[in-house]
């Protein structure tokens, strides 16, 4: 049997597609996971490092997001295996064979991700036409531009804050990631009066108790700078961020960065997934029970994938944004509600709500499993 149907359960995964073009050390996987409640869409990751098993978490973690922001979309997601920092050109072409090994997958709609930003959506646009993401003079709405998914976690952050009886004026928040995610859910959150207290990128970590100057972070960052270069700060390595005592912690980088062996160390009272599956199954229980909230990924980071359906069925700007800010805000509240009323942590809370939309889509399909009906085969 194929290693693929390791991932097979009631939901799918629906479709799996392995791309290999050696001319163009092109090694790619599409993961469509479930199209019960419309076409897939769900981001590109680009990185050298990531794998086919990622692929089926973030696409199942796509198909539960979905879901539970009631969107008319299913699950998916792609990843091509190469450096993001490749030189441009040989990057463009990359992407555009990519995308043309892909031309009539109708089931999956393209999304930017890690390593993938509005230029490459550009590139896309331009092959295949199926793509959201893209920049304002094609336009599209740049997700990572106006900080989509930031937007939707500063949100779910009020709700958590209010949960767990903490006031966002001088709440202390760490930021393990300061990418697209990370620097607008800073800039969102300082805002409304948090602290920003430490900070990382993949070259390393630094903290400052009496706050960092979030615009001089971003400013750094669109200089091609690392954070460890801002100057009123002590650099740490990459790991210590977790040893940072604070309101609020926020992964907003890879998968598995909060695990067995390091989940012991945070001194938090909330963790709120920035980044898709930042946190292994076995440190959201021993969050749970230690008394810290941890609120899923596919809750609190929906903004992004809110915006790009909008725009894929023609929405404003500010209609995108008042829909994520009402449907982060909606979500995060009922599985608090649900784990308030019973035993249980919040990620099975919420695939809880993700599942039981899910189902009633997949029961008005001709092949589904929860379906009365008779099947007109």
């Amino acid at each position: 049997m194929d290693a693929s149907f390791q991932y097979a359960d009631e939901f799918g995964p629906f479709k799996v597609i392995h791309l290999y073009e050696p001319s163009l050390s092109l090694k790619a996987v599409l993961v469509v996971d479930n199209v019960a409640m419309g076409p897939s869409i769900g981001g590109i990751r680009m990185a050298a490092d990531v794998t086919t098993d990622e692929c089926f978490r973030l696409a199942r973690a796509m198909t539960f997001k979905n879901a539970a922001a009631g969107l008319p979309h299913g699950g998916g997601k792609a990843v091509i295996c190469a450096d993001p920092k490749m030189p441009k050109q040989k990057k463009q072409a990359l992407v555009r064979a990519f995308c043309q090994g892909l031309r009539n997958e109708e089931s999956y709609i393209f999304a930017p991700d890690m390593g993938m930003d509005e230029e490459c959506m550009a590139w896309i646009r331009d092959e295949v036409g199926r793509v959201v993401g893209l920049p304002r003079e094609l336009g599209g709405i740049p997700l990572d531009e106006l900080g989509a998914t930031g937007w939707g976690l500063s949100h779910a952050v009020d709700v958590v804050a209010e949960h767990c009886g903490f006031s966002m004026q001088g709440a202390r928040f760490v930021v393990q990631g300061f990418g697209a995610v990370g620097k607008h859910a800073s800039r969102f959150l300082v805002e409304k009066g948090a602290l920003l207290v430490g900070v990382s990128d993949s070259r390393g970590a630094i903290s400052n108790e009496n706050g960092l100057d979030v615009e001089q972070l971003i400013s750094l960052k669109a200089q091609g700078k690392s954070v460890i270069e801002y100057n009123d700060a002590m650099e740490l390595p990459a790991e210590g961020l977790i040893d940072l005592e604070c309101e609020l912690w926020i992964p907003a980088a890879r998968p598995d960065v909060i695990h067995e062996g390091n989940v012991q160390r945070l001194k938090t009272k909330a963790v709120v997934q920035g980044a898709n599956i930042p946190c292994t199954l076995a440190a959201e229980a021993y969050l749970h029970q230690h008394g810290v909230l941890c609120l899923p990924d596919f809750i609190a980071n929906a903004g992004g994938v809110i915006c790009a359906s909008m725009e894929y069925h023609g929405a404003t700007q500010p209609a995108a944004f008042a829909a994520i800010e009402e449907k982060v805000r909606r979500n995060a509240q009922e599985v608090l509600k649900r784990i308030k009323a019973q035993p249980m942590l919040p990620r099975e809370a919420a695939m809880a709500l993700a599942k039981e939309r899910l189902k009633l889509a997949m029961s008005y399909r001709r092949y589904s499993l929860f379906s009365t009906a008779p099947h007109f085969l």
